[in-house]
């Protein structure tokens, strides 16, 4: 019988580094899910769900006010145990606590500690994924966006998206976890992916002990 695929991925950057599409591309790459014969869901899920409130766009385990920090840290506690109870099992995550970070610290002025967060991710073998573009590449993945979007007002400000991202650059050096840049530029979609794959299985990111 051959080994078990149970990739844990979190993909990570600022707004318009096409996180979330790529998540989806992991989600059937074969060389992370193996090959199949038919179509099936694996565990896809995002801090950017902006569950916290009842209307879209709001607040969530990324951008949550102070009173609500408590609700933020439970969230966290809970989606790390039953990473911990389902460990035989693939998690792809777009965006997680460093997406909290970021916010917290560029737009609240807070300053939050994930190392207990880390410990446990690492010890279930979670890789980190950093997906980052060249400030003036911004501009073409925004009217790529812009066909989909919506809500385009957010797109506005692409100057804000290249702050955050110098703000990614900091926490990404001081995380625990195996990580990899990934430059996406060229708007390569596929590129991206297969580089995430081919690192996945080159580092022994795709199976637990």
């Amino acid at each position: 019988m051959s080994l078990k695929m149970v990739p844990k991925i979190i993909l990570e950057g600022t707004r318009l580094t096409f996180k979330t599409e790529i998540a989806f591309r992991l989600n059937e790459h074969p060389e992370i899910v193996g090959a199949r014969r038919y179509r099936y869901h694996s565990p896809l899920i995002s801090g950017e769900w902006c569950a916290f409130t009842n209307f879209p766009w709001g607040r969530g385990l990324i951008n949550f006010n102070r009173d609500e920090e408590a609700l933020a840290m439970e969230t966290f506690q809970t989606w790390v145990r039953l990473f911990e109870l389902q460990k035989y099992y693939s998690w792809i995550i777009d965006r997680f606590h460093l997406s909290t970070q970021v916010y917290q610290a560029m737009y609240e002025n807070r300053h939050y500690q994930f190392d207990w967060l880390e410990e446990r991710l690492k010890h279930l073998n979670f890789r980190l994924v950093f997906l980052y573009r060249s400030p003036e590449s911004f501009e073409a993945a925004r009217t790529e966006r812009l066909k989909v979007s919506g809500k385009p007002d957010q797109y506005d400000n692409l100057q804000l998206f290249v702050q955050e991202q110098e703000f990614f650059e900091k926490f990404i050096e001081q995380s625990k976890l195996q990580i990899l840049k990934v430059d996406i530029s060229d708007n390569d979609l596929s590129a991206a992916t297969d580089q995430i794959a081919v690192w996945m299985k080159s580092s022994g990111g795709l199976y637990l002990d």
